[in-house]
């Protein structure tokens, strides 16, 4: 397995692999409705234009793209970051494909940087997430009004 910068070149790959994981992995927790919306929404082409203000990673095995993950700053601020579209292929899950997502994400420079890192938790993720270390934000439990949980870790 390779951990890699994405790169323009990806971005048909992995929103590929995103709407694949969403129709597979989060079916059970979201209506298709609220999934195509979000899948239409992570294009191609928006993967490339927030490529541009976040640091994304990818990871390939065999040459195919088979996770992906990104970090940025959290409303433009230098000490808090956000993680995003934090995908594993369905076949992959369980691997610890998604650990080593997140051990990368973790070694950038904007999470470095930060004493605060948020993350929207899609319901299927939550337990993942609390896993490495992210707790709910304020201690809040429920969704937000786009079905996330708003989770955060402090460094």
């Amino acid at each position: 397995m390779e951990v890699r910068k994405f790169n323009e070149a990806d971005a048909e790959e992995v929103s590929a692999l995103i709407a694949n994981t969403m129709r597979i992995s989060n079916t059970k927790d979201y209506p298709a409705e609220l999934l195509e919306q979000a899948i239409a929404y992570l294009s191609p082409e928006t993967l490339r234009q927030r490529n541009s203000w976040m640091h994304s990673y990818v990871v390939c095995e065999d040459g195919r793209i088979i996770g992906c993950g990104s970090i940025g700053p959290y409303w433009g601020k230098e000490d808090e970051s956000s993680l995003f579209t934090i995908f594993v292929d369905p076949e992959c899950q369980g691997k610890g494909i998604g650990r080593l997502i997140i051990d990368t994400l973790e070694q950038d420079e904007y999470f470095l940087r930060a004493k605060r890192i948020e993350i929207p938790a899609s319901a299927t993720a939550v337990g993942f997430y609390q896993k490495m270390g992210y707790g709910f934000k304020d201690g809040i439990t429920e969704q937000d009004d786009e079905g996330h949980y708003k989770m955060e870790k402090f460094r």
